[in-house]
């Protein structure tokens, strides 16, 4: 089957995407013509005999190829950079049609790490045995959508949990709300986890 090549960045870091192809040693960037897109609509650079001709003004003074290897390096990665990228090497033969060597595909999938968990409380009510409280935990900035879960003494609870985004490419903000009934001493915990990024914190709460 197609192995999916599949390469992962955070927001903000560099990251070089391999080309299908190298230029032997024998050879120049003169005799080929290269096209790295994204999401097959979107040039992202493109050299023909030797020369950059084109560059989508997002990626300007982000990108650059290596001239050998072909590699794409991107700089500062966006969470808009998320997507599919295809790098097409065509040969250049003298009175010859161009050869296409390789068109292949590979995904590039951005994450940004949310912040540490936050958690503010507010009495509701109060008896001599209990108090009543709303408990809310927030976390902001993350990309994609993450595991958000809750714990009290250990046990799991569910958070009643709300997701903020400008849209469906842009940094996520949660905000998870319990009430609960104190009547002890209870310790809450809220965490945030995917993919092997976690951060969790807790509190403790006295009647």
């Amino acid at each position: 089957g197609l192995e999916k090549k599949v390469f992962r960045s955070k927001v903000g870091e560099n990251v070089g995407l391999p080309c299908c192809h190298e230029i032997p040693s024998s050879q120049s960037l003169q005799n080929y013509r290269v096209y790295w897109q994204k999401n097959t609509t979107e040039v992202v650079i493109a050299y023909a005999e030797g020369k950059k001709i084109d560059k989508h003004n997002r990626y300007e003074n982000r990108t650059e190829m290596n001239t050998s290897n072909l590699t794409l390096l991107i700089s500062a990665v966006e969470i808009l950079d998320n997507g599919i990228y295809q790098c097409v090497v065509q040969h250049l033969k003298p009175s010859q049609n161009p050869v296409v060597v390789c068109g292949e595909t590979l995904t590039l999938f951005v994450t940004a790490d949310f912040s540490e968990p936050n958690i503010t409380t507010e009495v509701s009510a109060k008896t001599c045995e209990s108090t009543e409280m709303v408990v809310r935990c927030s976390s902001y900035g993350g990309f994609p959508k993450a595991k958000f879960s809750g714990a009290l003494n250990n046990e799991s609870v569910v958070w009643n949990t709300s997701w903020v985004s400008e849209s469906s490419l842009s940094p996520y903000n949660v905000t998870g709300e319990l009430r609960l009934n104190v009547t002890k001493e209870d310790i809450i915990t809220c965490s945030i986890e995917y993919d092997g990024f976690a951060k969790s914190t807790s509190l403790l709460l006295s009647k």
